[in-house]
C-alpha cells in the first residue's frame, strides 16, 4: 500500500473530514520502564533533564502511526511537581517548555500535530477552591499558547467537577480543547454517568471528548459509546476518541488499574497482544470514535498495529510496517517449518495466550478502599511521606488480602 501524507490541517478539520487520527501511547510507564521516571510521583521532568530519551519514544509513535505528539506534560503542574517530597531540578515551566519543544521537533519530522495537556491536581483532591484550581491549569496553558501547541487536551480526570474547570480554562486559549476522564462505564468518582459527564463537558467547551486510561480497551469502547449516546440524547454535537490501557482489566471497579495489586510493578501478564489491538482498532472505529490512541502500558508496536488495522480506511501504512509484514506474513521467511505455518491471520486472530505461570490467577481481587476527593487519606502535601503516615496503610492494607 502506498505511504501517504496527511494533509496539514488541525485536528478539527481533520475529524470533521471524516479522517482517522492516531493517537501516541503511554510516556510514564514506557520511561519508568526505560530508567527515566519515578514511579510513585509519575511526573515528566525527564524532559527537560534527559530529552533524547523523551524525544527517541516520540519519534517511535511517529514512525508507527501517530498524527499528534501530545506533549509530555503529564502531572506537570507545580502542585503534583512538588507532592510529597519530589525533588526537582526543574521548575514546572522549564519542563512544559521543554516537552513542548520536543513535541514539535518530531512533529515537524512528519506530518503530525502538537498537544498539550493537563492532567488532574493533587489540589482538587485536597479539597482548594476553584480558582486556586484552575490558577494552576492558566499556569500550564500560558506555556502553551507560547509554544504555539496545535491544539489542548484536558486528560485522566476522575471527577467531573475538576475536568469541566480545566475544559474551561483550556477553552479561553482560542484553541481547539478535547476532554478525556479516566472513568468506566459506571461513571465518575461520584457516580456522575459517563454520559451525563460527557454533556457536561460539551457544555463547557470541550470539542473532542472521551476516556483515557484506567481500563483496557474495550471497556473505554464502551465508556465513549455511552458518552456519545449522551451527547446525542441531549442535543448536542462532538467528536469522540478514545486513549486506553494496553492491560486487560475485566476484573477493575470504579477506580480501575490502579486497585490492582498487580499495580505498578507486576502488570505484565495483562498486556495486550498486537492481535488484541487490532481488534481494539476496528471495535473504536464501528463505534464512530475517530480519534483513537492508548496510554498507559502503549508501546509503539502497539500503535503501529492500531494504524495497521486502519490502513485501509487511512489510506496509509505506518513507516514502521516496512519491518511488519501484516497478520504475520513475514513469518513465511523463519527457518523452522511450523514457524512459517503461523504466516496467517486465522492463526494469530484466534491464540489465546498462555501466561506460563504455574497456579496464577486469571484475575484479580481489587482493593477497593473507597476514598475520594476530601478523604483524609487523600489530602497531598509538599513534605514527604513518613514511616508514621505510611505505617496504618499497611495496615490498612493487610486487611485487604
Amino acid at each position: 500500500m502506498t505511504r501517504l501524507s496527511l494533509n496539514p490541517q488541525g485536528i478539527l478539520e481533520r475529524l470533521d473530514a471524516g479522517e482517522i487520527v492516531v493517537g501516541d501511547g503511554g510516556f510514564v510507564f514506557a520511561l519508568e520502564k526505560r530508567g527515566y521516571v519515578k514511579a510513585g510521583p509519575w511526573t515528566p521532568e525527564a524532559a527537560a533533564e534527559h530529552p533524547e530519551a523523551v524525544r527517541q519514544l516520540h519519534r517511535e509513535f511517529l514512525r508507527a502511526g501517530s498524527n499528534v505528539m501530545q506533549t509530555f506534560t503529564f502531572y506537570a503542574s507545580d502542585d503534583k511537581l512538588e507532592n510529597r517530597g519530589n525533588a526537582l531540578s526543574f521548575t514546572g515551566q522549564q519542563i512544559n517548555e521543554a516537552a513542548c519543544d520536543l513535541a514539535r521537533e518530531v512533529a515537524n519530522e512528519g506530518d503530525a500535530l502538537v498537544a498539550g495537556g493537563v492532567s488532574q491536581t493533587p489540589s482538587y483532591l485536597s479539597c482548594k477552591s476553584e480558582n486556586d484550581v484552575k490558577d494552576i491549569f492558566k499556569k500550564q496553558i500560558d506555556v502553551f499558547i507560547k509554544k504555539n501547541v496545535d491544539f489542548l487536551i484536558a486528560e485522566y480526570f476522575e471527577h467531573v467537577e475538576e475536568a469541566e474547570w480545566a475544559v474551561q480554562v483550556l477553552k479561553t486559549s482560542g484553541k481547539p480543547v478535547a476532554a478525556t476522564m479516566c472513568i468506566g462505564p459506571t461513571g465518575d468518582m461520584h457516580g456522575v454517568t459517563p454520559g451525563d459527564c460527557a454533556v457536561r463537558l460539551v457544555k463547557a467547551g470541550a470539542d473532542i471528548v472521551g476516556v483515557n486510561c484506567h481500563f483496557d480497551p474495550l471497556t473505554c469502547v464502551k465508556t465513549v459509546k455511552l458518552m456519545k449516546e449522551g451527547v446525542e440524547k441531549a442535543g448536542l454535537k462532538a467528536h469522540y476518541m478514545v486513549q486506553p490501557l494496553a492491560y486487560h482489566t475485566p476484573d477493575c471497579n470504579c477506580q480501575g488499574f490502579i486497585d490492582l495489586p498487580e499495580f505498578p510493578f507486576a502488570l505484565e501478564p495483562r498486556i495486550l497482544t498486537r492481535w488484541d489491538m487490532q481488534k481494539y482498532a476496528r471495535e473504536a472505529y464501528n463505534a464512530g470514535i475517530r480519534y483513537i490512541g492508548g496510554c498507559c502500558g502503549f508501546e509503539p508496536y502497539h500503535i503501529r498495529a492500531v494504524s495497521e488495522e486502519l490502513s485501509q480506511e487511512r489510506g496509509l501504512l505506518p513507516a514502521a510496517s516496512e519491518k511488519h509484514g501484516l497478520w504475520a506474513s513475514e513469518l513465511k521467511m523463519h527457518t523452522k517449518p511450523w514457524v512459517r505455518a503461523r504466516a496467517r491471520r486465522d492463526y494469530w486472530e484466534t491464540i489465546k495466550p498462555a501466561s506460563g505461570r504455574p497456579q496464577c490467577p486469571s484475575m484479580s481481587v481489587p482493593d477497593s478502599w473507597g476514598v475520594t476527593k476530601g478523604h483524609a487519606e487523600l489530602m497531598q502535601q509538599k513534605e514527604a511521606t513518613t514511616q508514621e503516615q505510611l505505617q496504618p496503610l499497611f495496615e490498612k492494607a493487610k486487611t485487604k488480602h
